[in-house]
């Protein structure tokens, strides 16, 4: 295991890291894995995940394998024993993966790692990658979770934002997805440019008459540094928005879909358990290029995150030095960094999370937790915590409650 110290190197790239109290974990969370793939066909005007166009015929899928494993293999020591309850192969475009290239993947997995035998194993897909003899090799291959990046039904919504596909290879995609795999997510977005309230409506309807176990319903927001950050759309005022909102909530739970999430949606028992991880302050090992991880030891907490750009990282990776930066997440920031996770969920959190995950009292954040509930923001009691409808309403502000002032 490499050491964290106030300053060092791995594997000649020098960190610097924070010098935060010392920690106490008396167990460790649960460990995920997040497999990044960067490509895809093209860049979307509203995403700002570490995605690259691949212009040339072919993307250097052997050579991107090769760094995935040795970027597995160096980061073996840091998760030594521990078993993988979840897959999340997200990107990017990991279905533009051969079927070859995925199973490869997964045997390496496997083969590094002790991967629970019940293990939730997700891929990502657009529509406009859909093959459907490719998606049964993916599913025979271990994939037992496709999440299907709709985004709308809609033909103008969908030329708008982008997107590749085409309204009816949409439906086509849902179709191959409906009768390959058990278990699938359906990614939509509302408040999309000149999107109206019925429209909005249709898109949900269209993806509940395929009763997905899980849906994905995400508010277009403008992030930096992407092309409609800088050239905006018309986007529907806040009161339209908020329209569609509700009736998002009121429609998915009168077809029997519980919100566990601020933008998740599920039947009984079909909640994304790699996402809950997240959320619930979990641990994740996360490889391949622009990848984060979580990591937490008995005395400490530490985050990594791999080189961006797919050469850089397949280059930096096959040397053994895949990790760019690297840090101890200290004891101030520790509960704002819980919060962020543990408040988007509708249930909250018991209090002994809090103090199993961080290794920290609730002393520590006592004064944001009775500020919070003055203002109506959360409800507790000694052994749980959870935001209100008013609180869920108001995230970004009662998340930002526990964010230390720096002095």
């Amino acid at each position: 295991m490499v050491p964290v110290s106030s300053s060092g190197t791995q594997g000649g790239v020098v960190q610097a890291f924070t010098a935060p109290g010392r920690i106490r974990l008396t167990s460790l969370p649960p460990l995920a894995l997040y497999v990044h793939f960067p490509w895809c066909v093209r860049k979307c005007p509203y995403c700002d995940f570490n995605s690259h166009e691949w212009k040339g015929e072919r993307f250097p899928e052997t050579e991107y394998l090769d760094a995935l494993r040795a970027d597995l293999e160096r980061s073996l020591p840091f998760v030594w024993g521990r078993q993988v309850h979840t897959v999340f192969i997200g990107g990017g475009t990991p279905s533009l993966l051969s079927a070859a290239g995925l199973d490869r993947l997964l045997s390496d997995v496997r083969a590094l790692l002790p991967l629970d035998a019940d293990a939730e194993i997700t891929l990502e897909a657009n529509p406009g990658t859909f093959e459907a003899a490719k998606f049964a090799q993916f599913r025979a291959s271990g994939v037992n979770r496709l999440s299907v990046g709709i985004q709308s039904f809609d033909e103008q919504h969908l030329k708008a934002l982008g997107r590749i596909h085409d309204a009816a290879q949409a439906r086509h995609a849902v179709d191959v997805a409906a009768r390959t795999f058990d278990n699938f997510n359906l990614d939509l977005m509302f408040a999309l440019p000149q999107q109206t309230l019925e429209e909005c409506q249709s898109d949900v309807e269209t993806a509940l008459a395929y009763a997905p176990p899980h849906l994905s319903l995400y508010h277009l927001t403008l992030e930096p540094n992407t092309l409609f950050a800088k050239f905006p759309p018309a986007l529907p005022d806040d009161d339209a928005s908020a329209d569609m909102q509700e009736w998002i909530h009121e429609r998915t739970a009168a077809a029997g879909y519980q919100r566990y999430e601020v933008s998740a949606y599920a039947q009984p028992h079909r909640q994304s358990k790699h996402n809950l991880n997240y959320w619930r302050f979990g641990d994740y090992l996360g490889i391949g290029a622009g990848a984060h991880t979580k990591l937490s030891f008995p005395d400490r907490i530490v985050r990594q995150a791999r080189y961006k750009h797919p050469t850089t990282f397949i280059e930096q990776a096959l040397a053994g030095t895949p990790v760019q930066e690297e840090h101890e997440v200290g004891t101030r920031d520790l509960p704002f960094e819980f919060m962020l996770n543990a408040l988007r969920l509708v249930e909250g959190f018991p209090v002994h999370r809090f103090i199993e995950r961080t290794g920290m009292s609730m002393t520590s954040i006592e004064p944001a937790l009775q500020e919070a509930e003055r203002r109506g923001l959360i409800a507790r009691d000694h052994q749980h915590i959870e935001p209100t409808p008013l609180g869920q309403r108001f995230l970004n502000d009662l998340q930002a409650m526990f964010l230390k002032d720096d002095a």
